[in-house]
């Protein structure tokens, strides 16, 4: 083979190792969270109750409805303008979730996902919304 023929085969292969890296990255970035254990263990203090589950829906409808939708189906009025898919919480895959991995989404957010441990600074709040997020499952 000739020199230039090598070159560009090599040129060639780095690209297409380079891209891979990069889908890799994006896809990992996109989807998965990246929950610390003792987040995930975490237990939800807030009983599940009448009171605490409304508490729950008003603050969703405030704070998530815009892109999770009214039913949580990630079909949110603000869920197209987006460049990434809202979760849907009546899937078994999130309803499998613990409490404190749905808390720790709420508080600490992540990319479009914005963190809500200041906007809604009572930890008890936040997990009253987990309360009613519970209330999405599908039936």
């Amino acid at each position: 083979m000739k020199t230039n023929q090598i070159k560009l085969i090599a040129i060639s292969a780095g690209m297409l190792v380079a891209l891979s890296f990069t889908t890799i990255s994006k896809a990992q970035t996109a989807g998965g969270w990246t929950i610390p254990a003792a987040a995930k263990a975490t237990k939800n203090p807030v009983a599940a109750n009448a009171a605490s589950t409304a508490e729950g829906k008003d603050l969703y409808a405030k704070h998530c409805k815009s892109c999770h939708g009214a039913k949580g189906l990630g079909d949110g009025a603000k869920a197209a303008t987006l460049d990434v898919s809202c979760s849907d919480f009546s899937t078994k895959k999130f309803q499998g979730t613990t409490d404190g991995e749905m808390f720790f989404q709420i508080s600490e957010g992540k990319g479009k996902m914005p963190a809500f441990k200041k906007t809604i600074p009572e930890a008890n709040s936040r997990w009253a919304i987990v309360n009613y997020m519970r209330t999405m499952a599908a039936k």
